[in-house]
């Protein structure tokens, strides 16, 4: 028998790129949403995507934050409106998850969870591909003791930008850009998944080229001026004594090196691509069967597992102080490059609770 759940109505503000796997989840796959409406400052995406996706409600931002027919705002704008978006929607009284990051300083992001807490809301953000069955893979063969004790850690994004396939590249080299702010959170996220939160940090930054030239279709041709780092090197020191050391970087044409390792007392395990929902995963060198039911891109997975934590009053994985200490980790390498000493973490979070094995598809929970 299908369970009786709280169905919760759903804002999609920002209909660009991303939004297009977020509307296909929350119409096909999760069961206690419901997309009410969709808001873009551009007309013209907004129409296209409510054609597209068959959804009922066109709407302005302060149309959907009058309406009490929503429930949830989803911010999917560019980072430097997450902060605006999400404090404008959380003191009309709505709950709010945002992509990622949470916010463009530690101090909005600490801010916008004070608000939501004082308001009885809740707010969560992205990535929720921790979630994935690659990444709750890892996690259970770690609670399980198959590496030991974790002694160290590895974490690897190289590329060389996305000038040559995003159709409007610019924010990525401006402010809230960078291979930190924009990948950084996908390996961050994991690592305290698996490790659990940061005590220190220290980091090395640069710009290696003041220009980028778009080759992607629509701008083929334009120059970008670079405003942010693209190369980020640091250590984190984990509560849990556990040294990792992070590269993320927009200047590195090829590389060989893995894009997760945790080394434990007793073996090594690879993790899989930490912007993806499933495997390869790899202990001790043989690969093993993922256990859990999210293998797809499920993007919406953490905005479904929020409101059935609306529901049950238990705390959603993807909420916004694990958000905020991924953040206030990203936002220390850059101050301890800056001022060249060490970062002491100014948040913490608690490790997020695994998800369960075999759950049915388009639930987070058993219950």
């Amino acid at each position: 028998m299908e369970r009786i759940m709280k169905i919760y109505n759903v804002a999609v503000v920002g209909c660009g790129n991303i939004s297009g796997i977020y509307f296909k989840n929350l119409i096909g796959v999760f069961k206690n949403v419901n997309i009410y409406a969709c808001c873009d400052v551009d007309g013209e995406k907004a129409h296209k995507a409510a054609e597209t996706y068959n959804i009922a409600h066109i709407m302005t931002l302060d149309e959907a934050l009058a309406c009490d027919d929503i429930d949830i705002v989803l911010n999917i704008t560019t980072p430097k409106t997450h902060y605006a978006i999400c404090k404008k929607a959380l003191l009309a009284g709505k709950h709010v998850y945002v992509e990622k990051p949470i916010s463009l300083k530690l101090e909005e992001a600490q801010e916008l969870v004070a608000l939501a807490e004082r308001k009885g809301l809740r707010i969560g953000g992205a990535p929720d591909t921790f979630l994935g069955a690659g990444i709750q893979t890892c996690i259970k063969l770690m609670n399980d003791g198959f590496i030991g004790e974790p002694v160290a850690a590895t974490a690897f994004m190289t590329c060389h930008g996305h000038e040559s396939w995003h159709p409007d590249p610019e924010f990525y080299y401006e402010a809230g850009g960078g291979p930190m702010l924009d990948m950084g959170p996908y390996y961050l996220t994991a690592l305290v998944s698996l490790l659990g939160p940061a005590e220190s940090v220290c980091g090395m930054t640069k710009i290696s080229f003041l220009e980028r030239i778009i080759t992607s279709e629509k701008k083929y041709g334009k120059s970008i001026h670079v405003d942010v780092p693209t190369h980020v090197a640091g250590s984190i020191r984990f509560k849990n004594d556990v040294i990792a050391s992070v590269i993320t970087s927009f200047d590195i044409w090829e590389s060989s090196l893995p894009r997760i390792e945790i080394y434990g007392s007793a073996g090594t395990l690879v993790v899989p691509d930490p912007n993806n929902f499933d495997g390869p995963v790899l202990l001790k060198g043989k690969e093993i069967p993922l256990t859990h039911t999210y293998v797809e891109n499920s993007r919406g997975l953490g905005l479904a597992d929020m409101a059935r934590s609306i529901e049950t009053g238990e705390m959603a994985r993807a909420n916004g102080e694990l958000a905020c200490h991924v953040l206030d980790i990203m936002t220390g390498f850059q101050e301890s490059s800056d001022n060249g000493v060490y970062y002491k973490m100014k948040t913490v979070c608690d490790r997020p609770k695994p998800m369960e094995m075999e759950l049915p598809k388009g639930y987070t929970s058993k219950l």
